[in-house]
């Protein structure tokens, strides 16, 4: 019974098969059949094609799980505010929570209303688009998704072809499939172009309405929502009719979506459009060469683009805290300025700030801000010279404002040619103006001289303040860090810092006197000479041969200790690179070296010895806040806490190399505190306060220099032509240079502890006669700084000793110490420092 169930079965089976084959047989004889055979298998071959030549070497929508946005550096004071940024352009990267709700329905109602419902593609708008480019013979334009946009931006690029729009087409697919609806709409917002040099919406918001996207108005999201399409089309200084035509277009769009009422909508159609007139920020005036010293480090360490690295300069948005203290900056750029110009006045016109007109045949605004040539001194300001028009020149300034230059106003002299300033202007010219009334100017001249200087704090070697020449928007080159120049007398103290390791003391005795050294045969004999070709002054101590800047005895000093000691120590702190020949000429500031490493070589006195690295930049962290520079940097936390729980907060010992003997270092520093008091720079002595300090004038004179501080802070400058030429005779740096040291010592001293030079360990304080450099035993110094008693500073066993005397003579001695001082009786030296409030 079971076999014949079972034989029925595939009995029935094999009658189904065989009707089922016959079906076939009579039905792929038909035509429809074949018609769909064909499409079907032109289907695959399709599919097969698109994936072969377009979807098999596309990239993956894996990378945008991670992707991050260019975004531009950002630079900040030392007190963390926001000084500057690096960037092609502004971008400033938000989450989708943070934006606006009516921010997003703009961006829909302009965009892609059905971007909620649909699957990355629309498609009807996409057949209608391909439709309507065959027709009119043009790529497809237009229609495409905000998830296409995306797929575009930031996967496949821009290029119009029906290539693209099919690589479009597949990616958009992939993205709905990986990504949520609000991760797609936050990538398009952060990185879309919208003009302006804004990348994305928030810094759209603050380019064009100069305020957060959070305090926009509903007309002004609005207006945003309309840039996507082309910003030049719809740029509001050019534009304005067609920018409020398409604004109040996507205000419709959001009426009819339902994202605003009827009252919303004919409240916003009637606002105006809003917008501010480009600009640029204006912390970014704030240390122009300071900043870009720091663009120059970054570059050399991250790169420039993103394919430099993960954390290049432009692209990379990192954070970057510095030392610049932007008071201090504008203390030293004021001086400087101020300086600069007190020695070029009455000279004449210095000329335009371009060596060439510009071409105004197709308007002047345009070149002219193509030059980014600006001065922000006082109210000065650059315009350039349009068209002259009788008696006066009309001027443009870069905000698209004219005015007028009457020739009264530019009646100056030029400058080693003589005539009317007004007469040698060309139209094209970019000049230098000030506001004498309301719409006209007069004529000013950037001085012709130039310099830097540089601010540093001694106890850790950041830079505070850099200025490296009138203006950075006038002269890029930054003398501060570029420009070597010679260091004439500022070098003396290193000079005799090496005389004091070699064992000599600030009483040592040294003949200020004629000094010739043989060169060898065909050169000759060299005689030096002092400043001004005075005689020599007889024999004197160390420290006068400072105070008063002997030449004569300088080599004199130098060749006693041995000029290969002297140019090691020159190399040693770092204001030469290299080791100098042991020529005596170097110990008179014969070689090259720049402002900054002058002041970090004091710094390092200031400091007892210690190496110091000059440094501008305090730290960088990444977009996340991970600090990649300095590497290894480790968080201390609670340091600034003002109780400590275990008593004084722990400090790590110094690692910094000894490059000078911490006690050579210090006699220096006690020695030139004597060059404000009574030599070379007694200009600073009414500051009131410890300072030591350096003044230099070289040959020529070329240059003048003030090197010099307080035990927290130090400053140098110098003053010369880009092209080395003489000054003038009068021209020193006791005249110069340490006076543009005063100004800017005022303000940035004021309120600053007055603290004395620390001495190291084993210094020996000891009163000696100025003159002679004996010790003396029954006088006591005073407060007068031409007193013939001072206190000196010597290393153990180096002071002068104790003559002979008889027994009488030495209670004699005894009786006198105790009347002139009876507060220090049965005091060492050193105690009586420390009870008056001295170093030791």
């Amino acid at each position: 019974m079971a076999d014949e169930t079972a034989s029925r079965v595939n009995f029935r089976i094999k009658r189904e098969i065989g009707g089922l084959r016959g079906a076939y047989a009579r039905v792929r004889h038909r035509w429809w059949f074949r018609v769909l055979a064909v499409l079907a298998l032109l289907a695959g071959l399709l599919m097969f094609l698109l994936w072969l030549f377009v979807a098999r070497n596309l990239p993956s929508v894996d990378t945008l799980r991670s992707y991050e946005p260019p975004l531009p550096t950002n630079v900040r004071s030392a007190e963390g505010l926001p000084i500057h940024s690096y960037a092609r352009e502004r971008r400033v990267q938000l989450s989708f929570a943070e934006y606006p709700k009516p921010m997003v329905d703009a961006i829909l109602s302009a965009e892609d209303k059905t971007f909620f419902s649909h699957h990355g593609v629309d498609f009807p708008g996409l057949v209608r688009a391909v439709v309507q480019g065959m027709m009119s013979g043009s790529t497809p334009r237009g229609t495409s998704t905000i998830t296409q946009q995306v797929a575009k931006n930031l996967l496949v690029g821009s290029e119009q072809s029906y290539l693209r729009k099919a690589k479009e087409a597949i990616l958009a697919w992939r993205i709905e499939d990986t990504l949520t609806k609000p991760q797609i709409l936050e990538l398009y917002l952060n990185s879309i172009e919208l003009g302006r040099n804004a990348g994305g919406v928030e810094a759209a918001s603050q380019a064009y309405f100069g305020k957060e996207l959070a305090q926009l108005t509903l007309p002004q999201f609005a207006y945003l929502a309309i840039l996507p399409k082309g910003p030049a089309n719809y740029a509001p200084e050019r534009y304005t009719e067609r920018a409020l035509e398409r604004r109040n277009w996507v205000l419709g769009q959001m009426l009819s979506n339902g994202f605003i009422t009827p009252a919303q909508h004919a409240a916003a159609v009637a606002a105006p459009l809003g917008t501010v007139p480009r600009q640029t920020p204006k912390f970014e005036r704030v240390g122009g060469y300071f900043i870009e010293e720091v663009r120059r480090q970054l570059m050399d360490k991250f790169g420039e683009k993103a394919d430099s690295g993960p954390y290049s300069v432009y692209s990379g948005g990192l954070w970057v805290r510095t030392s610049l203290d932007p008071k201090l900056q504008q203390y030293a750029q004021k001086a400087l300025r101020d300086g600069l110009l007190r020695f070029d006045r009455g000279r004449g016109w210095n000329g335009p700030l371009n060596p060439e007109p510009l071409d105004l045949s197709n308007g002047w605004l345009q070149p002219f801000l193509n030059t980014n040539i600006g001065v922000d001194y006082e109210n000065w300001r650059a315009a350039v010279a349009i068209a002259k028009e009788g008696d006066s020149w009309q001027i443009g300034f870069d905000d698209g404002a004219t005015g007028t230059l009457p020739k009264w106003a530019a009646a100056m002299p030029v400058r080693n040619k003589g005539g009317q300033a007004f007469n040698a202007i060309r139209a094209g010219d970019i000049l230098v103006v000030a506001p004498e009334s309301a719409g006209v100017f007069a004529l000013r001249s950037v001085p012709k001289i130039s310099g830097g200087m540089v601010v540093e704090d001694p106890r850790t070697g950041r830079v505070l303040a850099m200025q490296g020449g009138f203006d950075s928007r006038i002269q890029s080159f930054n003398r501060a860090t570029q420009a070597l120049r010679q260091p004439g007398s500022t070098i003396k103290p290193l000079v005799y810092a090496a005389a004091m390791e070699q064992g000599m003391t600030p009483a040592s005795i040294v003949v200020d006197g004629p000094f010739c050294v043989w060169q060898g045969a065909g050169l000759g004999e060299k005689c030096f000479r002092n400043f001004g070709n005075s005689r020599g002054a007889g024999p004197h101590t160390l420290r006068w041969g400072i105070e008063q800047s002997r030449n004569l005895m300088t080599v004199q000093t130098a060749n006693q200790a041995g000029m290969d000691h002297v140019v090691d120590l020159i190399q040693r702190v770092g204001v030469s690179r290299q080791k100098l020949p042991p020529y005596l000429s170097y110990a008179l500031g014969a070689g090259e070296t720049t402002v900054l490493r002058m002041v970090n070589a004091y710094s390092i006195l200031v400091n007892q010895g210690r190496a110091l690295n000059p440094t501008l930049i305090d730290f960088v962290q990444n977009r996340r806040g991970e600090v990649i520079l300095p590497e290894n940097w480790r968080p201390c936390d609670h340091c600034n806490a003002p109780d400590w729980d275990g008593g004084a907060m722990p400090r790590p010992a110094t690692r910094a190399r000894q490059v000078v003997d911490p006690m050579s270092a210090y006699q220096i520093v006690h020695i030139t505190e004597g060059v404000i008091q009574r030599g070379t720079a007694t200009v600073l002595r009414d500051l009131n306060r410890p300072l030591m300090g350096k003044t230099g004038t070289t040959t020529g004179p070329t240059d003048v220099w003030f090197v010099g501080g307080a035990p927290q802070m130090l400053a140098g400058l110098y003053l010369g032509f880009d092209a080395p030429s003489n000054l003038g005779g009068y021209a020193q740096g006791g005249s110069i240079a340490a006076p543009i040291f005063k100004e800017f010592a005022i303000p940035a001293f004021e309120g600053m502890d007055k603290l004395a030079f620390t001495a190291p360990a084993g210094i020996r304080m000891a009163r000696i006669d100025r003159a002679s450099g004996k010790r003396v035993f029954g006088a006591w110094p005073t407060s007068d700084p031409l007193s013939p008693v001072i206190w000196e500073a010597f290393k153990p066993e180096s002071e002068p000793r104790r003559g002979r005397r008889g027994d009488q003579e030495a209670a004699e001695a005894k009786a006198a110490e105790k009347k002139a001082a009876p507060k220090a009786d049965r005091q060492s030296d050193s105690d009586f420092l420390q009870r008056e409030g001295g170093i030791y």
